[in-house]
Order: structure tokens, then sequence, then C-alpha cells
């Protein structure tokens, strides 16, 4: 492949910077369906705020477009695209299937098409390789190659960028493979691991999330635990941490697209096989009900203190995770619809303030003085760190409830944990 040609599929937090990345080496196209998010793109303003203005303008060789058709003089396809679920729990993987439409039908001799989208081990030959071949009138292994090259993007984490994790590359031959391998390392700073087949790099990537998946699922019954029994979970965390091969994770909330998603293509395939996981799904029905553990001990505390029907809850954070715009399955949702059926609620998160418009859910810019019975510490945001819990305190009157979810202020000896 003499020259490369690089079309990213795909613009979220996995593609925007991997095509930026890519677009400083190659000529890239950057393709997404949401007219309004390539309209932004083109004006270097990323809507979620995890890529900086300088990044658009080291990428001199990206052009962004939501016109398909421009993708036709591309021989590299990275799609980057999103693989859900159904409110059933099943894998969603119609955007992914569309995505693979689209590529099919520009597809030519010698092309080769690398999936980064999560998926269960066996989806991209058995689900997405077919839809090329329909597209595309080609033979598989003889006209076109496949390679499938897992994300590992982190939003909001400022140390572990695109270019700083080890990246893992696979293909249906060892020719694709050299050539996958060089186009990452031309991005990547950390080590390339080429996998020696499709399905292994797959499994290691679903596996990467429901294994914390499980682990934090531990550590939640842990907390429910030593709740009952009037037992600090973080004293005990930090007790029995200083064992040297104590996996020191802490109880929270779980949710965004990969965490809270992943282990559902895991057991899906899995069930697929004859096969019905006995750890991972109750792991994962543990984490998706702890945000009921939380509204509980709010309304027991509100019940202990007494305080009155007309008081006013502060929700600090209403992400998914710290430091990033993302709200897709936050657990702080279901806190706040709850939560709001009876009591007023605000919620203060400068991560989604200019983003989301939805005047029902009282996103305010700045919290008042002295206004608030309760807060709700959900999301340790660096922005809050900075603030820290004197400032925040004076966002609440004398007779306040603090509940610090992720403990993130300990030397506030009066606030209330998971």
């Amino acid at each position: 492949m003499k020259k490369m040609n690089i079309s990213v599929i795909g613009l979220g937090y996995v593609g925007l910077p991997l095509a930026l990345a890519f677009g400083k080496y190659f000529n890239t196209i950057g393709f997404d369906i949401n007219k309004d998010r390539i309209k932004y793109l083109k004006k270097n303003i990323d809507q979620n705020n995890e890529t900086k203005k300088i990044d658009f303008k080291q990428s001199k060789k990206i052009y962004f477009t939501n016109d398909y058709n421009q993708i036709s003089i591309s021989n590299i396809y990275v799609i980057t695209v999103p693989t859900p679920i159904y409110k059933n729990k099943k894998p969603d993987y119609r955007i992914l299937k569309n995505a693979c439409e689209i590529v099919g039908k520009f597809l030519k001799k010698n092309d080769i098409v690398i999936f980064e989208s999560t998926v269960y081990p066996g989806m991209t030959e058995d689900i997405c390789v077919p839809i090329l071949i329909k597209n595309s009138k080609l033979k598989y292994k003889k006209d076109f190659s496949v390679g499938y090259s897992p994300e590992r993007i982190n939003p909001g984490d400022k140390k572990r960028k695109l270019e700083n994790i080890p990246k893992l590359v696979s293909a249906s031959d060892n020719k694709s493979l050299n050539i996958i391998s060089f186009l990452y390392s031309k991005i990547i700073k950390a080590k390339i691991h080429k996998i020696e087949s499709i399905k292994i790099a797959e499994a290691a990537k679903i596996i990467e999330n429901t294994q914390r998946d499980i682990n934090i699922a531990f550590i939640n019954e842990l907390s429910i635990i030593f709740n009952k029994l009037n037992i600090d979970t973080y004293k005990v965390l930090k007790a029995a941490s200083t064992k040297w091969n104590f996996l020191n994770f802490q109880p929270g909330l779980v949710g965004g697209h990969c965490i809270g998603v992943d282990p559902y293509y895991l057991t899906y395939i899995a069930k697929k096989n004859d096969y019905n996981t006995k750890i991972i799904l109750s792991g994962r029905e543990l984490n998706d009900n702890m945000y009921k553990e939380v509204t509980k001990k709010i309304f027991k505390q509100i019940k202990i203190q007494k305080l009155n029907k007309n008081l006013k809850i502060l929700i600090m954070g209403y992400t998914f995770k710290e430091n990033c715009s993302d709200i897709r399955n936050s657990q702080i949702i279901k806190i706040k619809d709850l939560i709001s059926k009876y009591y007023y609620t605000d919620i203060y998160d400068p991560h989604i303030y200019n983003n989301i418009k939805d005047k029902k859910l009282n996103i305010i810019e700045y919290p008042k003085k002295n206004y608030y019975d309760v807060i709700l510490l959900a999301v340790n945001h660096e922005i809050f760190l900075k603030l820290g819990i004197k400032k925040i305190l004076t966002f609440a009157k004398e007779n306040r409830i603090i509940f610090d979810i992720k403990n993130m202020f300990p030397e506030y000896k009066k606030s209330i944990t998971l």
C-alpha cells in the first residue's frame, strides 16, 4: 500500500482524537452523520471538551464531513461508532451495521477496514464482514482485509491520552497486520502489541471493562454490608490495602458507554453458546442498582434529621464519571429522577452546563449561598476538588446533610459516604 488515505467513521470520544492523530501524518477524512457535530468540528470546537484547539491546528491533513460519498477516496477505513445495548440489555449493533453498509459501498480491492468499536468475540467476522461482502461484492481475505484494534480511550483522563495507551492490533492476515501496526505506530508512543487473531483481541477488550465492573460490584456489596454493621467502608479498604496484593478498588456508581455496557456483550455471546454466566450478571445487577442504595440513605438521613418537606437538594456532578461531559448511562440521572419526585433539586455540573438545554433538569450555572438542606457530592470532578469542602459548605444551610459518594473530602467527618 503506497499511499494511505484514511477515513475515520464516527467522531465521538474515540473517533475524534484518533482522526486528529492520523491527520498529522496521513490524508484523513473524519466522517460523522451528525451535521451539528461536523459544523462545530470544522470550527475546531469539540463539544465534548476532550480535545483542544491546538490538536485541530496540528492536524493539517484532516477534513471533516457528513457526506459519506467523500470517504470513497480512502483505502483505510477505521470504524469507531458506539455499540450500545437495548433496554432488555441485549447488544444493539444497528449503528455498527450501518457503518459497515456505508463503508461496504465504497470498498475497493486491497482496502483495509479496521474496527475499534467494542464487540463480543467473533462479532467482527460473523456480523461485520458479511455486511462488507454484501455491499462491496468483494471477497474477504482475497480482495479486502479486516483488522481489529480495540479503543482504550478514558474520557476525562489528562494523563492517559491516546498516544500514551498501549495498543492492541490484530488482522485477518499478516500483511494487513503489519500495515495496521505501522499506522498506529505513527501516532502511539506506547507499545504496539500484535495479537495473533481478531477473536483474541476482541476478547481482550471485552474482559478489560468486565473485570473492572465485577471488582467494583464486589466493593459495592461490601459497602452495603459494612453500612449495616455501622463500619466505615473507606477505613476498612485503607486497612486492607496495606497488604501487597490487595486490589484497592473503591465503591461507587458505574455508568458510561463501556463498563456499564460491555459485560452484556460478553454474557450475550456466552448464552448463544449455551452458557449462562454466574458472576458477570450478578455484578452488573448490583452495580445497576447502587443508585437505590444512595437514594435510600439520603431519604433515611432526611427522616433522622427531621428536615422540613420543602427542603432543597443540590446534586454536584451529573456525568457518569469525573472530568468529562458524558452523561450516557449515568447513575446520577436515576438518583435525580427519584429525589426530584419529592424534593426541589438543582444540578451543578460545569461540564454539562452549556451542552444540555433541558430547563426541567434545573441545571444551574453556580449554586446559591446558604440555600440547600442537602448536598450530594456525586462526581469527583477536579473543579469540585479545587473548590474545597469549605467553599461547598457555604452553599448549604446550617442544619445540612452532606453525602460524599466518592469520599472526595475525607477530612470532613460529618459527611455520609457509601
